[in-house]
């Protein structure tokens, strides 16, 4: 039984849309957990009971595994990198292909606002059976990691420096980029802060990344977009209006600076429509989505 159909049967009815946009203000920290809870229990209807909506909108990862960690066409390992300009170090999730016998491209892997959980680790092992050599850090490692759910790891994220944070990201790009494995060539993909991730490393790391895809994520201050020299692919949710009401000023950017970009917007998606642990996961978009991504890394990098 696939995610979807899970998910389905524990919930015979279909959400309702303003629960969605309720987890993404809760996900985002604009609202609590306790004020998340008492709106979702508004919507509960005699086929609709509140343990259903929760566990539907809250992320299961036994449900987000596609590639096993003991696929034997992979190899895993936690590996720790030089932070300098961040905090001193920070570690990740080093996926290669396990018949690699020589270089291969690299793509970095960004989690979202909450740690590298199952999820993004699977996301990670995913890109290396497509034949790349993927890291996922952890932001979360000063601390001592991601926690094993996602409140905690929020809510640790969220108490960390953000300028430190994103000083690790590129400390890591660079890490892989120089990385013995490396044929030099770079991409990145990230969701949600991770795609806001990606489109900040487009506009610091400028020549030194050859491929970026953001999925819903939020672009570069203004004032770096002007450094912009990757090719990025934009992947946007339909029905996610707080990232796509900054679409139509970052798209003037990047077309007055000339930058490569395309953009796919999915429609009737909700914001995380790639994450397969939720009920916000869209099957068919987030496969689509998927594979025009390893198709854009296949032209940019191998």
């Amino acid at each position: 039984m696939s995610n979807a159909e899970k998910i389905s049967a524990t919930t015979p009815q279909p959400i309702p849309q303003e629960a969605f946009d309720w987890y993404d203000e809760y996900a985002h920290g604009l609202i609590d957990r306790r004020t998340f809870m008492a709106r979702l229990s508004t919507l509960v209807t005699a086929g609709l009971t509140l343990s259903m909506l929760s566990s539907a909108l809250l992320p299961d990862y036994a449900l987000a595994e596609q590639v096993s960690f003991n696929d034997p066409t992979i190899k895993a390992q936690y590996t720790t990198f030089s932070s300098p300009n961040g905090h001193g170090e920070g570690r990740g999730y080093l996926v290669t292909p396990a018949a690699l016998t020589d270089k291969a491209p690299v793509v970095l892997v960004v989690h979202e606002n909450r740690g590298l959980n199952p999820y993004i680790k699977d996301v990670a092992r995913r890109v290396a059976k497509s034949g790349f050599v993927a890291f996922a850090p952890d932001a979360l490692f000063p601390l001592g990691g991601y926690p094993g759910n996602d409140d905690e790891g929020r809510a640790m994220q969220k108490s960390m420096d953000r300028g430190k944070i994103e000083q690790d990201f590129i400390a890591a790009a660079k890490f892989l980029k120089s990385h013995q494995l490396s044929d030099g060539k770079l991409g990145v993909v990230g969701f949600c802060f991770g795609g806001y991730i990606v489109n900040m490393l487009a506009a610091t790391l400028s020549d030194d990344l050859n491929a970026g895809v953001p999925f819903y994520g939020t672009p570069a201050a203004e004032e770096l977009r002007k450094n912009i020299k990757a090719p990025l692919m934009i992947q946007l949710a339909g029905l996610d209006k707080r990232v796509n009401a900054t679409w139509p000023g970052y798209e003037a950017d990047l077309k007055a600076y000339q930058v490569d970009y395309r953009m796919h917007l999915y429609p009737e998606v909700n914001h995380g429509f790639h994450n397969d642990s939720t009920g916000r996961y869209n099957e068919p978009a987030a496969e689509l989505a998927w594979q025009r991504t390893l198709a854009f890394f296949n032209q940019h990098l191998a």
